[in-house]
């Protein structure tokens, strides 16, 4: 691999599921060396919700975009001899990651009072669902019960007031909890760089879940009662979803409605409006929304999307398209911008990349995610440790 930002870094992931091994695969785009830590024979749990969600036989997505870049070292924590090992990687490390819940970490000697000490240069990184203190500590979670459920964003974020909550899609909050975890490490990094110690940084699930949510929670520390979301063609026309004549969606979001509503008007060829008394004024439109919702639907679904993006585009009109997953591979602004990389070793499979580049840095890869143990011999070797007593070798070749 090619000398990267991060090639000096160890990074130690003996986290599991998403939010904690994320943030190792951000560090690992940019170069850092990553050994994930999972047991032997199954593996991290998290190779496993591929079959939760009733998709055996398919390339196990999840695993292949969390894993990309790393090295994974098979170790069952609760033997002597492999935690020992473990404390082997950990004094050489400079960022140890990890989300186990604190009940096992103190089972398995993993809090940060028992690893830091190993290491006086080492960043302990701790990611949580509730946070460190309270009664809710020690409480497992997923992203969807303590980032979209417990942050209010999952009652919010309904069609109308009237409609039932939604879930969350796999990883829609861990993935940005992650980016807050590689921002501490890096500042945690940074601290390092001046005083010459690492130290224990933390986040949480619910932390994030509330910093999404934070416009509207702040409107109820002000004492503010937001309403319930209205319904179509009661909340305005100019914020609104709708339908081309090839079954696309795209959504308006007129902002500023004094310069882009002439624009609208005009590039739609109703000039009209702008001197219609129930579309020239705000309060008016407001008012008449489910009038000009109406009128807006039926010009739109007379056009397929493309010609609407064309026009919408050139009269400088803020929109967007309400993509599937199925769009960004062939997005071209997607690949202007190289934000579906192809794998190295597996030529025609692209992966998401992490969202940010540094001018001047190159990333690492991508390299597929590995099997479990696959760099377990080396590994071990590389570091003195001896193999035979550590269960991923005893009695059978790795």
């Amino acid at each position: 691999m090619a000398s990267t930002l991060f090639s000096d870094l160890l990074v130690i992931d003996c986290a599991s599921f998403i939010a904690g091994p994320a943030a190792a695969t951000v560090m690992a785009d940019f170069g850092a060396r990553v050994i994930k830590i999972e047991p032997p024979g199954l593996g991290d749990s998290y190779r496993n919700l591929i079959r939760v969600r009733g998709a055996p036989g398919t390339p196990d997505y999840f695993w292949i975009m969390d894993s990309r870049n790393k090295q994974s070292l098979a170790l069952g924590l609760k033997a002597p001899a492999d935690r020992a090992a473990l404390d082997v990687l950990i004094g050489k490390a400079d960022v140890f990651i990890t989300n186990y819940p604190f009940p096992v970490r103190e089972r398995l000697r993993l809090r940060a009072q028992d690893v830091m000490p190993l290491n006086k240069r080492l960043i302990y990184a701790s990611l949580t669902p509730y946070g460190e203190h309270g009664p809710e500590r020690d409480r497992t979670a997923y992203d969807t019960t303590a980032w979209w459920a417990r942050s209010g964003l999952m009652d919010m974020v309904r069609a109308t007031g009237e409609t039932e909550p939604g879930l969350s899609m796999p990883g829609m909050g861990d993935h940005p909890t992650a980016m807050a975890t590689y921002g501490a490490i890096l500042t945690a990094l940074y601290r390092r760089q001046i005083t010459g110690e690492g130290g224990e940084v933390s986040t949480s699930l619910l932390a994030n879940g509330l910093w999404s949510n934070a416009c509207q929670i702040q409107a109820a520390l002000c004492d503010v009662e937001l309403p319930a979301r209205a319904a179509r063609g009661v909340r305005g026309s100019l914020g609104e979803t709708y339908q081309a004549a090839d079954g696309r969606y795209f959504v308006l979001a007129i902002a500023n409605p004094g310069k882009e509503w002439p624009l609208l008007a005009r590039a739609l060829g109703h000039d009209d409006w702008l001197e219609d008394a129930r579309f020239a004024a705000p309060e008016a439109r407001l008012a008449n929304a489910a009038v000009l919702t109406r009128l807006l639907e039926g010009i739109f679904a007379h056009e397929p999307w493309e010609h609407w993006r064309g026009v919408l585009s050139d009269a400088n009109v803020t929109f967007g398209l309400v993509a599937r997953t199925t769009d960004h591979a062939d997005d071209p602004q997607v690949n202007a911008n190289g934000l579906m990389p192809e794998f190295v070793d597996a030529p025609g499979l692209k992966t998401v990349d992490s969202p940010f580049q540094i001018a001047g840095e190159a990333k690492n890869g991508p390299w597929m995610a590995p099997k479990i143990g696959q760099h377990g011999r080396e590994i071990l070797e590389e570091f003195g440790i001896d193999a035979s007593g550590l269960q991923a070798f005893r009695g059978a070749a790795e």
